[in-house]
């Protein structure tokens, strides 16, 4: 039996590989792989031919193949990336370090996750990981568990792997019990499996981790419980406890751990990192491989949309980002008498009055309207007309393409500070802070804001983290007396990029609906601690569909949602605002995005057209997610990170109306005929698979409507009998 464990570790990362590949919507490919193993395959080559001349040894005398591929695979299942070149540049320079930053003859270096490090910390949102995007599987824990076990005690680094785990474990637990939080909610920090990846094959590398037992325990300590620079931002949305700790996801883990940890720690646990190599190291010249990624085209005639209105209790949030800048735009589902109305929102800082807003509501319309899945239709040509088309085209040369003084003396009774108060439209805004959750919750109910029975819990572990409370209630006297209330918008900076929606969930009749419009420069917006899942898209669905679009969207939603365990962030759409295909609504002007938020446009002019040149170009990318959620499925806050993806995505479900010409007329209407039974039968398959519904229903139904076996029997000539291939030869 071979004794060494990287047979299977390169069988547990193949198998890993294989799963995420099957199950995974984002960066996991065969392709993704082939860069990465490429990468480093040539480094491994380079690195070890100069270390053989330079030792005086044969060519290729100790080549180790098995540390590329097991590179390339941790590369490959953690790192996500804009341009697929990256991938090989990951792999490139992660085993090349492995060669360059070297300390008695070992390196210091995982290399997969110094490759990651230096991708995510050179190329910014171009190169980012997605912790979220493993789920919670039980499938994927225990499978990844079973297998780095049987990996890690044959290279006698379990120790490591368990340390790390358990003691990361008792932080997340006794920081949740420090907050007041629900017990759930590091049960679920703890069932992702990217962590389980990161603990079991990224810090356990036997050539960069400590000797000693007792070292390598030491190691595994300092990577869970590292220091944390805390910071304070002035976002509404967005708080960090003041702990030494963090909430761990794997992007941040491969940002800042190995460069701490193995800075602090060399290879025997006790020597420093020689900074001058490293800088030696960070001087590679550039690599760079040239992809052209296809435009995606749909064309097509746009006929109905699934907008929000489809959706009882939807709350929808527009979030336009960029860096630290957030501006966040909350539209309010509330319905209703509006002296009732009441909007309470944890925020990290006291935001000035000039930083609140209130934006004109056809604004959220705009954006759900653009952003919404659409049906689209097509209209089937004449097979015959086709035919001879192509037998033209086949001659010709292809051609390129082109506040009051009683409140105050309230509030201090009970422990609550009125840090600062504004009148801003038709809102009273009030930025509170608290010593106790009661407390507050008193001071509120009592001054007319209906707060929910049950809401101390999730109130205190906000006030535990710091944080302050937004608090709006609508002013009658300022009021135009309509039903409708104006979206709230305020601006802040803040290094956090999140949605608090805990609160949301206190008084919730069941499972609330979430939809969240990211607008970035940088590309797609997607949840770090949820995993982010495209809906199905471009589905040949039945005729019928046109006239029960809204029933249909609504049973596929819930289907998938349910096929998720109720437990993912569900993408509708993500597209360059410059454009649309097809569009179920035109782009927003640059005011409208500026109103939104968006606030890199270019302002040189108020105006969004230049005499002479028409309209101008946007540089703002849009993120369309749908949640349903309560607080078992959805514990804690979203978090959300912004990529370099710009790959164009939308909820597509298509129509095809059949030629119901002459299916005699010719060899390829007789063909087009057989196929039509066959590509019926598949929108009924595809109609099954997405919403649930019964097949033999559809199948009846679309029967009832004239979509059978029978249509063949409804034209004017028979269909011609098909030929096989060896009757063709000799005019049979």
């Amino acid at each position: 039996m071979d004794a060494d464990p990287r047979h299977w570790q390169v069988a547990a990362l193949g198998g890993l590989f294989t799963l995420s590949w099957m199950t995974s919507d984002f960066g996991v490919t065969l392709p993704t792989l082939c860069l990465s193993f490429t990468g480093a395959m040539i480094a491994q080559l380079l690195g070890t031919t100069i270390s053989n001349a330079r030792d005086g040894n044969p060519f290729l005398y100790r080549f180790e193949w098995k540390s590329a591929l097991i590179t390339a695979l941790g590369i490959t299942l953690l790192l996500r990336a804009a341009d697929p070149w990256i991938w090989f540049a990951a792999g490139f320079v992660g085993i090349a370090l492995k060669f360059l930053v070297r300390i008695d003859g070992k390196h210091i270096f995982n290399p997969g996750c110094i490759g990651i490090v230096i991708m995510m910390l050179l190329l910014g949102n171009k190169a980012w990981v997605s912790p979220g995007q493993w789920g919670q599987a039980p499938l994927v824990a225990g499978y990844a568990m079973a297998l780095a076990a049987l990996t890690l005690s044959s290279a006698k680094r379990l120790d490591i792997a368990l340390g790390f785990l358990l003691s990361f474990a008792a932080i997340l637990f006794v920081r949740a019990a420090w907050l007041g939080d629900p017990m759930v909610i590091p049960m679920h920090q703890m069932s992702s499996g990217a962590l389980l990846i990161f603990a079991f094959f990224m810090i356990t590398d036997p050539r960069s981790t400590p000797d000693s037992r007792l070292g390598r325990i030491l190691f595994a300590l300092m990577v869970a419980g590292r220091p944390r620079l805390d910071h304070t931002g002035s976002g509404p949305v967005s708080a960090r406890p003041p702990l030494p700790v963090e909430p761990a996801t794997v992007g941040r883990f491969a940002q800042t751990v190995e460069l701490f940890a193995h800075a602090t720690s060399g290879d025997k646990g006790d020597t420093p990192m020689r900074l001058k190599s490293l800088a030696a190291a960070l001087a590679l010249p550039a690599l760079g491989l040239a992809f052209a990624a296809p435009a995606s085209a749909f064309c097509g005639f746009y006929v109905a949309k699934a907008d929000t209105d489809l959706f009882n209790d939807a709350s929808k949030v527009v979030l336009a980002r960029d860096g630290k800048r957030t501006v966040i735009t909350m539209a309010s589902d509330f319905r209703g008498d509006v002296s009732e109305f009441a909007m309470v929102v944890p925020v990290v800082d006291i935001p000035t009055e000039e930083q609140i807003h209130v934006a004109n509501p056809a604004l959220i319309d705009h954006i759900d309207a653009y952003t919404a899945p659409r049906l689209v239709e097509y209209y089937d040509e004449n097979p015959c007309e086709m035919a001879r088309r192509e037998k033209m085209m086949e001659d010709m040369a292809m051609m390129p393409a082109p506040t009051a003084a009683g409140m105050m003396e309230e509030a201090e009774e009970l422990g609550v500070t009125i840090e600062a108060e504004y009148e801003v439209g038709e809102y009273d805004i009030l930025i509170l802070s608290a010593e106790e959750s009661d407390g507050l919750i008193t001071w509120l109910n009592n001054n007319g804001y209906k707060i929910p029975d049950g809401a101390e819990e999730t109130v205190g572990a906000y006030l535990k983290r710091g944080m302050k409370f937004f608090v709006a209630k609508v002013n009658l006297e300022r009021h135009d007396g309509s039903s409708m209330l104006r979206p709230l918008q305020v601006a802040y900076e803040d290094e956090d990029f999140m949605l608090p929606i805990r609160l949301g969930t206190v008084n919730a009749e069941g499972k609330q609906e979430l939809f969240v419009f990211a607008l970035t420069r940088e590309g797609r917006v997607e949840t770090k601690n949820y995993r982010t899942v495209k809906l199905p898209s471009d589905m040949d669905v039945p005729i019928y569909i046109k006239d029960e679009f809204a029933d249909f969207y609504k049973d596929m939603f819930a289907h998938q949602v349910e096929k998720q365990n109720g437990k993912a962030v569900f993408m509708e759409y993500a597209w360059d605002m410059s454009w649309c295909d097809p569009c179920a609504a035109e782009p927003l002007s640059r005011s409208e995005l500026r109103e939104l938020g968006v606030m890199w446009l270019d302002e040189d002019t108020d105006d969004d057209m230049r005499p002479g040149f028409g309209p101008q170009p946007v540089d703002a990318f849009v993120t369309r997610l749908h949640v349903r959620y309560d607080a078992e499925t959805f514990p804690e806050d979203l978090e959300f990170q912004v990529t370099g993806d710009r790959s164009n995505y939308q909820g597509r479900y298509v129509l095809r109306h059949p030629w119901r010409g002459d299916y005699g007329e010719c060899e390829a209407a007789g063909d087009y005929a057989v196929s039509l039974v066959e590509r019926w039968d598949d929108e009924a398959n595809e109609l099954a698979k997405l919403t649930g519904r019964d097949f033999d229903a559809i199948k009846t139904k679309m029967a009832s409507l004239g979509y059978s076996d029978a249509i063949l029997n409804n034209v004017s000539v028979e269909p011609k009998e098909k030929k096989n291939w060896w009757q063709k030869l000799w005019g049979n």
